[in-house]
């Protein structure tokens, strides 16, 4: 195949839209967090109440125990005019959920973080 035929059809579409015009990209999900000033037992939520690590700052933690929130900063996002936004998921690997004993959630913040993104 040549040119585009090798292509998704997300990637053929941003192309086409790219050639058409500048996309807008949302922007810093964790300075959006702070705004909220949420405690640690926010980041804990029911979920995680009696997890033996703090979890304050683990922002991705937030897909499960506060999607509401990750979802109305990605609606911000989207009113503001952004034209891509991106998952909630920056660390959600397993070296960096190790920092919280985490690593076994790493499938779970993902997959939550992309159905959150996609209800916003």
């Amino acid at each position: 195949m040549s040119g585009n035929q090798s292509k998704s059809k997300v990637f053929n579409f941003l192309d086409d839209e790219c050639s058409k015009r500048i996309l807008l990209m949302d922007g810093a999900m964790g300075t959006m967090i702070q705004k909220y000033n949420l405690q640690e037992q926010d980041y804990k939520g029911d979920a995680f109440r009696s997890h033996h690590v703090d979890l304050k700052g683990n922002n991705d933690i937030l897909n499960i125990t506060k999607s509401d929130i990750i979802k109305d900063i990605h609606k911000q996002y989207i009113l503001a005019g952004a034209d891509i936004i991106e998952t909630n998921t920056f660390n959600a690997t397993a070296i960096a959920q190790s920092d919280y004993q985490l690593e076994d959630q790493v499938k779970n913040i993902n997959i939550k973080g992309v159905q959150v993104a996609k209800e916003a």
